[in-house]
């Protein structure tokens, strides 16, 4: 039955939803251009993607954070449905920083691109710090948050890699919280390599916003430190039962 659902129904499903959704974005994007909306068709086409794909997140911390405010969400990553499973569950003015190939997918590429996401150029150091410092200044004018996947990847075995400073220095450039999010269970609904949705069980916790205000770019390696140490921990928490 897990077979069937996963081929016949929940893969035409997602196909058909990204189209559908994409669509109604684009004719959005031609009379909205704060991207404000397009989030909202976004998160609405993120919320019927883990419903159709029968996935369930149970949500731990999000009282921790005001859904006006501007953060910098830094999190594991161990599937392709991390970023719906985020998308759908924090109410904020999300923008993502995306690998500049996505852009060139028809539909979401323009979705991206005319939502106000950030392209992020791959093996050119200084392109990079300039695509941070972009960021950094779309965060205090415009008021949104960034989500970051720090890993600079999907772990293919599962496991907390190394992180990137590059989240540290947009927060402490924008004088912004960053606040560490713990994923659990997406690598089990989408495994790594694969292109089948499984329905499931998520958690996502939500831990401690970290100020930013009074840091400076010298102190970006303790404070990435101190938020893998943190994702480390929340990963290794038992679940809160309601």
């Amino acid at each position: 039955m897990s077979f069937f659902r996963a081929y016949f129904i929940t893969a035409p499903l997602i196909i058909l939803a990204t189209i559908a959704f994409g669509l109604v974005s684009l004719i959005i994007s031609l009379f909205e251009t704060s991207g404000r909306r397009q989030i909202a068709v976004a998160r609405a086409w993120a919320s019927c993607l883990l419903r159709g794909s029968g996935v369930k997140v149970k949500v731990e911390g999000l009282e921790k954070i005001g859904a006006e405010g501007s953060y910098v969400f830094v999190s594991n990553h161990l599937s392709y449905m991390d970023t719906p499973v985020v998308l759908a569950n924090i109410p904020v003015q999300f923008r993502f920083l995306a690998k500049s190939g996505l852009f060139k997918i028809p539909l979401m590429g323009t979705h991206l691109a005319r939502a106000g996401h950030i392209s992020v150029p791959r093996d050119d150091a200084r392109a990079a710090v300039k695509t941070m410092t972009t960021a950094a200044q779309a965060i205090r004018e415009r008021g949104i948050s960034l989500l970051i996947f720090p890993e600079g990847g999907r772990s293919e075995t599962g496991e907390l890699a190394p992180f990137k400073e590059g989240a540290a220095y947009i927060a402490i450039r924008a004088g912004v919280p960053l606040v560490p999010i713990a994923l659990k269970g997406t690598r089990e609904v989408l495994p790594f390599g694969s292109g089948h949705v499984r329905s499931g069980a998520v958690t996502m916790r939500v831990g401690e916003p970290i100020p930013t205000h009074q840091l400076q770019l010298r102190d970006r390696g303790r404070i990435t430190a101190e938020l893998h140490d943190r994702i480390a921990s929340m990963l290794d928490e038992q679940p809160i039962h309601a």
